[in-house]
């Protein structure tokens, strides 16, 4: 009877978290509500040459847990976007990813990268662009297969917004928050004041 009582409490559990990791994705906003949003995101124009980044990683209980520094370097090659990225973190450790961004048309993006499992997809409508992906995080105290739901927003020529879900079998495991900025072109004001 015990182990009975067991295996029902088992399977209440799963169907909770089913239903819950169900729920909470039909409750996420959909991409098509960016359509028409000025300005056009732009993957490849946004990202081809230098930019940088500032970024912070919260906890599920939103605890600023580390901050970082991102400097980016992208080459467009054809359909492809070759991104390099160099991340320092506040407590001195860095990190390197490369993406390689195939454009598939239609707004579609198929990527690579060090650490992602399979491939990362990508679509941009509007000025936004959802990118998903399954990715193997490593901490201090465990290796884990997580997911990671990114969202970013083209603010202006200039400037991005990336706001990313971090879950495992759809419970929250932690966000990051990141602020993209690119060099301001040199204008004739800029140039005479130097």
């Amino acid at each position: 009877m015990m182990k009975q009582c067991k295996l029902i409490s088992r399977w209440f559990a799963t169907v909770f978290v089913v239903a819950l990791a169900i729920f909470l994705t039909s409750c996420s906003a959909d991409i098509d509500e960016y359509q028409g949003t000025e300005p056009k995101f732009d993957l490849f124009g946004y990202f081809a040459g230098q930019s940088q980044a500032w970024g912070m990683v919260q906890d599920y209980r939103t605890m600023q847990t580390r901050r970082f520094h991102v400097t980016l370097h992208g080459v467009v090659q054809h359909n492809q976007l070759i991104l390099d990225e160099q991340f320092v973190y506040d407590d001195g450790k860095t990190e390197s990813r490369v993406w390689t961004i195939t454009r598939e048309g239609e707004g579609r993006y198929i990527g690579r990268a060090n650490g992602v499992i399979g491939e990362a997809v990508g679509q941009e409508m509007g000025n936004a662009l959802r990118w998903q992906y399954r990715f193997h995080l490593k901490t201090e105290e465990h290796d884990l297969e997580v997911e990671f739901d990114d969202w970013l927003y083209r603010q202006d020529e200039l400037h991005l917004f990336n706001t990313t879900t971090i879950s495992k079998w759809g419970a929250t495991l932690g966000r990051v928050t990141l602020f993209f900025a690119k060099p301001a072109a040199v204008s004739p004001a800029n140039s005479s004041a130097q």
